[in-house]
């Protein structure tokens, strides 16, 4: 199984193994965090690190690994984990309690237990029994045997805090403790790894954010439909938005099925069940488990219908209805609208991470052109809704921005930074690569089948004298040379593809990615039966180095690929124009601008917040949008965002690179003139350069085609607005001769 690591992914699997590896050399127990977000493949990430953790170790340490976590999650863990090591053929074994032999944990082996098994001194496994057959006797064995023992305790926040959890820790005293969770809780870390939501957004692995009802404030209530209770109109408003995402889904050519999450509120003794009043509102709208777009995933036997495949992307199941169990560790990308209804009891909930993390992956692992596509939405009842702290910050969006309603297209040409390619290991553009240079170097003519057999050589009589005397060479009387078989054949050949990465790091997927593209040169790539042969021919003497200058040409020319990519600027498909629609999370508060182009405005708060799109309005952008609203000639203006497609930006060229140049505003005159501007003072005034001559190269060229474009940076100067708008750009405080002023 080929599995393309993300850049965060391959990061934090690298940190993880040298961070473990340095606490393994210090005395003591320790305890490493490893807080990943929710849809960011923690599972993945912890089965490629414990592969390469005890992988090829020199130094001799020993193994053995205990994985707990809750409800049925650790069923889930291990058997992702098995299908991985079992692909991958990794010696690792995943066991249960009742799998392990002599009564110890293996060398190599992860005891996968559930939470609620051993959190208490008389559950089954922790108590004494006549076998001797529990959790500590089991542990101390396997100390006994010398290994190193791990406890991986897996979404941490549900169990890790109690005074119990941190008993039952210090009962098994593991060499190194790994508190997995996107909200750890233990507080003694001595080393953390973290992946940062931010990266997992721009890797496309989860949707960008999170709404919540929207449109309900422009909601008109219907006369005719006025015995329509709140739990239908939210019903239908979710059924709807469902219908809307899959013709956008078809338009972007996806076979995604969008899912339509029903949480319901826990039942009540002596008040009728909320799901039969569901059931029966969903078959108003054409929804029945007998027609088969309605699954039922509860806790009872008779209350799991249609799950076959669910989370297949095409799965023809459109709304399933689930209790809060479901919540942790269900995997279904296409789920993407959860509708949540009030409880019986009038207090609000608080939103879990996980809960919320149903509808936050990307179901193909990447954003769509269309925006809609890449959020997640939530339809409620509950009249207000509390969000873990840690979430609600950068991912909830609690407020909305609208573009006015008498906007006309601008249609402007605007950039975005291609997405950053890891350089220290080999992607798929390897393999064109391989191929280009195997042509530039006549590699098939210079290759032969036709070549001497691969032997392995062994020693034959070989005589040491003095253990203790070092010597060159041992005294033997010769050599027994015997043909390679396809075991030998696929080592040597895979030892050959590592000796010949460097300076890329000889890891498996980097090494894998040579061999496969050697195999799709003699266009075998998918003829296992012909590996053997290509192996013997690549390996032979007459081969070898006709092979290694492909590759190291390859590799040149790799390099050169991945370094222009890392900072190459790719013009937008579509021209650019006002986002329709902007969404904040609680990281903003509300301003009352009459001309912004979005209403209402809102404000990135001071110091809050780490993920957003928008930075904090400086006091120069603050004067400068207090003169805007003042300005008479000014129909309406915009503050742009950074970093993103959506946003507006020009090229510039910096220290010889191609970057996006996100201006400040955009503004449209009442007589069609739309203005360009970056506000900047002081020390950013004097580093502009590369900028403002990118803008006003932009400006100057969009004019020769129709436009009707000016502005430059602009700065504030003895209550003056002055802007520079020449293509060569010279800042001196003192002479502003070449700076107009700006008169609006």
């Amino acid at each position: 199984m080929w599995i393309e690591f993300k850049n965060y992914q391959e990061n934090a699997v690298v940190d993880l193994k040298r961070e473990t590896n340095r606490l393994l050399d210090t005395d003591g127990n320790k305890v490493l965090i490893f807080k990943a977000p929710t849809g960011s493949g923690k599972t993945l990430m912890m089965a490629e690190f414990l592969k390469r953790l005890v992988d090829s170790r020199i130094d001799g340490k020993k193994f053995s690994f205990i994985w707990i976590a809750v409800n049925k999650l650790h069923d889930q863990s291990r058997n992702n984990l098995k299908k991985y090591y079992d692909q991958n053929g990794v010696g690792i074994k995943c066991s249960y309690f009742d799998d392990l032999d002599d009564r110890r944990i293996g060398e190599n082996e992860i005891l996968f237990l559930n939470w609620a098994s051993i959190n208490k001194k008389d559950n089954l496994y922790v108590r004494a029994n006549e076998r001797d057959n529990n959790l500590s006797n089991i542990i101390a064995r396997t100390k006994d045997e010398g290994r190193i023992t791990f406890l991986i305790i897996d979404e941490s926040h549900h169990t890790a805090n109690s005074e119990k959890s941190k008993e039952l820790i210090q009962d098994i005293g593991p060499k190194i403790t790994i508190e997995v969770s996107a909200t750890p809780q233990l507080n003694n870390a001595n080393r953390i790894v973290e992946v940062e939501l931010k990266d997992v957004k721009d890797e496309e692995m989860i949707k960008k954010e999170i709404i919540i009802n929207p449109g309900f404030e422009n909601y008109i209530i219907d006369k005719k439909k006025s015995d329509q209770s709140a739990d239908e109109l939210v019903l239908e408003s979710a059924i709807k938005k469902r219908l809307e995402l899959r013709k956008k889904l078809e338009a972007e050519n996806s076979d995604v099925n969008p899912l339509l999450l029903i949480q319901l509120p826990d039942a009540m003794q002596g008040v009728a069940d909320k799901k039969d009043e569901i059931i029966a509102l969903l078959k108003k709208f054409g929804y029945t488990t007998e027609n088969g777009r309605l699954a039922i995933y509860l806790s009872d036997k008779d209350n799991k219908i249609n799950l076959a495949n669910i989370e297949k992307n095409e799965n023809e199941v459109e709304i399933m209805i689930f209790k809060q169990a479901i919540s942790l560790g269900w995997d279904c990308p296409r789920a993407t609208i959860l509708v949540l209804f009030r409880q019986w009891r009038e207090e609000n909930i608080t939103f879990s991470i996980q809960t919320l993390g149903r509808i936050m992956r990307m179901p193909e692992q990447r954003h769509y052109s269309d925006q809609d596509l890449n959020v997640g939405y939530v339809f409620t009842s509950l009249q207000d809704i509390k969000v873990a702290e840690d979430l609600s910050r950068d991912y909830i969006t609690t407020y909305t921005g609208y573009r006015i309603k008498n906007y006309k297209n601008l249609g402007l040409v605007s950039y975005h930074s291609k997405r950053f390619r890891e350089e220290t290991r080999l992607s798929s553009d390897f393999t064109p690569l391989f191929i280009e240079a195997g042509k530039k170097l006549k590699l098939k003519e210079k290759f032969s089948f036709k070549h001497s057999i691969l032997k392995t050589s062994l020693i034959a009589s070989g005589h040491i004298a003095d253990v203790d005397k070092e010597m060159a060479n041992i005294d033997k009387k010769g050599t027994l040379d015997i043909p390679k078989n396809e075991v030998e054949l696929q080592n040597a050949f895979d030892m050959f593809a590592r000796n010949n990465l460097a300076p890329f790091e000889p890891e498996q997927r980097s090494i894998g990615r040579i061999k496969s593209s050697i195999y799709s040169f003699f266009e075998a790539s998918r003829n296992e039966d012909e590996w053997p042969k290509i192996q013997a021919a690549v390996l032979a003497e007459e081969n070898r180095q006709i092979m290694v200058d492909v590759i190291n040409l390859t590799k040149e020319m790799y390099q050169e690929e991945v370094g222009k990519g890392k900072n190459e600027l790719v013009k937008n498909e579509e021209p650019w124009d006002i986002p329709k629609v902007i969404n904040y999370t609680l990281s903003f508060a509300k301003k009352d601008y009459k001309k912004s182009v979005i209403q209402p405005y809102y404000t990135k708060k001071s110091g809050i917040g780490t993920a957003s799109l928008f930075e904090e309005d400086s006091d120069l952008e603050v004067d400068f949008i207090q003169y805007l609203e003042k300005a008479k000639s000014i129909e309406w203006w915009f503050k742009n965002g950074t970093k993103d497609g959506s946003y507006f930006a020009v090229p510039h060229t910096e220290h010889g690179i191609e970057k996006p140049f996100y201006i400040d505003f955009v503004i449209m005159q009442k007589d069609g003139h739309v203005g360009l501007f970056d506000t900047k003072g002081g020390l950013t005034a004097e580093t502009a350069k590369s900028r403002a001559e990118g803008l006003a190269k932009y400006i100057a060229e969009q004019n020769k085609k129709g436009k009707k474009l000016y502005g430059g940076i602009v700065l504030k100067e003895k209550n003056s607005w002055r802007y520079h708008n020449g293509l060569k750009y010279e800042y001196n405080p003192n002479d502003l001769k070449d700076w107009k002023f700006l008169e609006l």
